[in-house]
C-alpha cells in the first residue's frame, strides 16, 4: 500500500465548530472511567483480608477489567461504523456507571468482580471513540499536541488511581472507591447526552459472533493461565498450561479469520494497519510501555510500599503522585515538540529512563528511605512521559483515515493486554519468589525478583526504540 494520511476524513462533513468542546467532553468521561483501572491497587492487601481471598486472586479486579476491556475493544471497529458517536458514547457511559453502582453495593468478591467487568465494558468502548474523534477532527499539524492531553487520560489517570484510593482507604471502606466515582459519572452521561453531537458515516456491516468467542476465548485463556501459576497451595481447576495453549491457539483463529473476512470487508478487526511499518513498531513499544505502567508502577510498587516499608495506604498513595503529576505536565509539551522533531528524539531516552528507573527498583530493600522510590519512580514516569504521546500519534499518523477506527481499536486492545499481562506475569512472579509460602501477599525477595523482570522488558524497549526512523514531525508523509 502506498496510501496516506488525509487531512480531510472522508465520509465527514466540515470539523464542527465546537471541536474542542466535543474532545473535551470525550477526555473529561475518558478520565474518570480509566482512573478505575488502577483505583483498587493500593486496596489490594485490604481487599484479601477483607474478602478472604489470596492476593492472585484479588489482582483479577484489576487484572480482570483490563482483559474484560481488550475482548470488548475489538468490537469498537464494528460499533463506529454501525452506530453514532453519541449513541456509542450513551452505551459507554451507561454500562460504567451501572457497573459502578454494583461495586458499591458487591456483598462479596463475585459480585465485586461482576461490576469490575461491567465498568470495563464501558470504558473499552470510550477509548477508541476519543482517539477516533481525535485523528478526524484535528489537522495532522496539531495531533502531537492534542495526542498529549489523551496521554493525560490514559497514562495520569492509572498514574494517580492509587493515590486518590489510598486517600479514600485511609478514611473510608473501599466501597466509597466507588461511591465517590458514581455521581462523577452520571454527570459525564449527561453532559454528553445534552452536548456530544458528530456527525459520521454508518455502515450496516455485521457483528461476527465467532470472532467475539474466539477473542475472549484466547486473551481470556492465556491471562488466566498466567495468573494461575502464581497461586500457591490452590489447584486451579484447569491447568494454566492448558489454558494458556487454548489461549494462544484461539488468538491464531481469530487472526487468521478476520484475514479472510476483511476480504469482503466484513472483518470485526480490520488488521491492515498491520501492514504499516511505523504502526507496528509503535504498537510493540507501546505494549511494552504499558507492561511497566500498569505492571510495575501500578500494581508493584504499591505492593512494595504497603508490604516491604510497611506504609498506610494513604502514604503509599501519596508516595506515587509526584510522579503522577509529572506525566500529566509532560502531556502537551511532550506532543508539542514532536510535531517539531518526531517520534525518535523522545522515545530513545525516555525509554532509556524507564529502563533505568526499573533496575534501580530492583536495589529497593526493607530499609530503602521513601524519597528514593519517590524519586525513582518520578524518573520512569518522565521516562514514560516521553515515548507515550510520540507513540500514539506516529501509529495511528501512518494510517489512511479509513483504517483509524481499526488502528485505533488494535491500538487500545494492546495496552490493556500488555496492562493485564504485565499484571498477571508480575504478581505471579512476585509470588512464587517469596521465601514465604504461606504468605498471602508477596514479601522483599519476590518484589525484587518482580522487579527485575520488569527490568528485562525495560532494557528490550530501550533496544527496539532504535529502529524507529528518523522524521522531521508528524506532518511528514508516512512510510510502512
Amino acid at each position: 500500500m502506498t496510501e496516506t494520511v488525509s487531512t480531510e476524513p472522508t465520509g465527514l462533513h466540515r470539523p464542527p465548530p465546537r471541536s474542542g468542546l466535543l474532545i473535551g467532553v470525550l477526555v473529561l468521561s475518558a478520565f474518570v472511567m480509566i482512573l478505575n483501572e488502577t483505583i483498587l491497587s493500593v486496596a489490594l492487601r485490604d481487599l484479601t483480608v477483607d474478602l478472604r481471598v489470596p492476593t492472585t486472586t484479588v489482582q483479577w479486579l484489576t487484572s480482570g477489567f483490563l482483559l474484560t476491556m481488550a475482548v470488548v475493544i475489538p468490537t469498537t471497529g464494528f460499533l463506529l461504523e454501525r452506530f453514532t458517536p453519541r449513541q456509542v458514547f450513551l452505551f459507554s457511559l451507561s454500562a460504567f456507571s451501572l457497573g459502578t453502582l454494583l461495586c458499591a453495593l458487591a456483598p462479596g468478591f463475585a459480585m465485586l468482580m461482576a461490576g469490575r467487568v461491567v465498568q470495563a465494558c464501558g470504558t473499552a468502548v470510550m477509548l477508541p471513540l476519543l482517539m477516533t474523534t481525535v485523528m478526524r477532527l484535528v489537522p495532522p499539524e496539531r495531533r502531537g499536541a492534542t495526542m498529549g492531553t489523551i496521554t493525560i487520560v490514559i497514562a495520569v489517570a492509572p498514574a494517580i488511581g492509587p493515590t486518590i484510593g489510598g486517600a479514600v482507604l485511609s478514611s473510608l471502606g473501599w466501597r466509597w472507591m466507588f461511591w465517590i466515582v458514581l455521581p462523577l459519572s452520571i454527570a459525564a452521561l449527561v453532559t454528553g447526552a445534552l452536548r456530544l453531537r458528530l456527525e459520521s458515516e454508518r455502515r450496516p456491516v455485521p457483528l461476527d459472533v465467532p470472532s467475539v468467542l474466539l477473542s475472549a476465548i484466547g486473551f481470556g485463556g492465556l491471562l488466566y493461565g498466567l495468573s494461575s501459576t502464581g497461586e500457591k497451595g490452590v489447584e486451579p481447576p484447569v491447568p494454566p498450561w492448558l489454558s494458556i495453549v487454548v489461549g494462544v491457539v484461539s488468538l491464531a483463529v481469530f487472526t487468521w479469520r478476520q484475514l479472510r473476512l476483511q476480504r469482503r470487508d466484513r472483518a470485526l478487526l480490520d488488521l491492515r494497519p498491520f501492514t504499516y511499518r511505523s504502526f507496528v513498531l509503535s504498537l510493540v513499544l507501546t505494549a511494552l510501555l504499558f507492561v511497566c505502567l500498569i505492571g510495575a508502577a501500578a500494581i508493584l510498587l504499591p505492593l512494595y510500599l504497603q508490604t516491604v516499608l510497611h506504609t498506610s495506604t494513604f502514604v503509599s498513595g501519596l508516595a506515587v503522585l509526584p510522579g503522577g503529576l509529572v506525566l500529566g505536565v509532560l502531556g502537551r509539551p511532550v506532543g508539542a515538540l514532536y510535531d517539531k522533531v518526531g517520534a525518535r528524539p523522545l522515545v530513545i531516552p525516555g525509554a532509556g529512563a524507564v529502563a533505568a528507573s526499573l533496575w534501580l527498583f530492583t536495589m529497593l530493600g526493607a530499609g530503602s528511605p521513601l524519597i528514593a522510590v519517590i524519586g525513582i519512580h518520578v524518573l520512569l514516569m518522565a521516562g514514560l512521559g516521553l515515548m507515550m504521546t510520540p507513540l500514539f500519534t506516529e501509529s495511528l499518523g501512518a494510517l489512511p483515515d479509513n483504517l483509524y477506527s481499526h488502528g485505533s481499536a488494535i491500538l487500545s486492545t494492546l495496552q490493556q493486554v500488555a496492562g493485564a499481562l504485565g499484571t498477571a506475569v508480575f504478581v505471579s512472579v512476585a509470588t512464587l519468589g517469596s521465601a514465604d509460602a504461606a504468605a498471602t501477599s508477596p514479601d522483599a525477595s519476590g518484589l525484587r525478583a518482580a522487579f527485575v523482570v520488569a527490568g528485562c522488558v525495560g532494557v528490550v524497549a530501550f533496544a527496539a526504540t532504535w529502529l524507529l526512523r528518523k522524521s522531521t514531525g508528524a506532518v511528514a508523509a508516512p512510510k510502512h
